[in-house]
């Protein structure tokens, strides 16, 4: 035999070799999806008297371990629905009440929010301007977060979460409640949420079906290592 095609043999069986490795450690392309336009309607769309029923929001709070003294951030908090009832719940801890930061990125929602806390008398309440890739919490604050029906219209995930897991303390969860949809529909499949949240640092709990009695909405749960 040549030196010719014995290096040619080599050469075929290097490459036969190098192919499975590549498949192996070529990374997965991240999904892609459209956003839906940020809602900047009435916010009284929000407070349907048998939300809280739906939604099983106690339920959603106790599985977020929400108690007195817990700080909390209601990402895209609209009207604050969520906002007061969180303030009820972590209010009055051993050290003091826990704080919930209202967070939106629309001007008038977050005066709204103000104006509502005053009303309900709920000093435990900090309305927040963020911005659309940056809630603008303080770092290492929270206990736990809440994104209710906002992922769809998050337009930057990565930056966005990278963001919120500063803000948030070791061990602190996050919860994401949405409903199926391609993203541009005001909802979202939930293992396209699973996926991009998980690649951006966070660990995949559990996902509740509790939520469905409100417009088939689910509820994913995430951890920050």
């Amino acid at each position: 035999m040549s030196n010719l095609d014995m290096n040619s043999r080599l050469a075929a069986a290097l490459l036969a070799l190098a192919l499975p490795l590549a498949a192996q450690t070529t990374a997965t392309p991240p999904p892609t999806h459209p956003t839906s336009n940020p809602y900047t309607g009435d916010l009284s769309v929000f407070e349907d008297p048998g939300r809280a029923e739906k939604l099983q929001i106690d339920r959603v709070m106790d599985t977020l371990k929400l108690r007195p003294g817990s700080n909390v951030a209601d990402i895209g908090a609209g009207g604050g629905w969520f906002s007061v009832r969180a303030a009820r719940r972590v209010a009055g801890g051993p050290n003091g009440s826990g704080t919930v930061f209202a967070e939106d990125i629309n001007p008038h929602a977050v005066d709204s929010i103000h104006d509502r806390a005053v009303k309900e008398n709920l000093p435990n309440i900090a309305a927040v301007l963020g911005a659309p890739d940056d809630p603008k919490l303080p770092a290492n604050t929270l206990d736990a977060a809440l994104m209710l029906r906002v992922y769809h219209e998050i337009a930057h995930p990565p930056t966005l979460l990278a963001n919120l897991r500063a803000s948030m303390k070791s061990s602190a969860l996050l919860g994401i409640i949405d409903h199926p949809g391609h993203g541009d529909d005001h909802g979202i499949n939930p293992e396209v949420v699973r996926a991009e949240v998980e690649r951006n640092g966070f660990h995949f709990v559990h996902q509740y079906d509790f939520t469905k009695g409100d417009q088939n909405d689910y509820f994913l749960v995430f951890e920050k290592p």
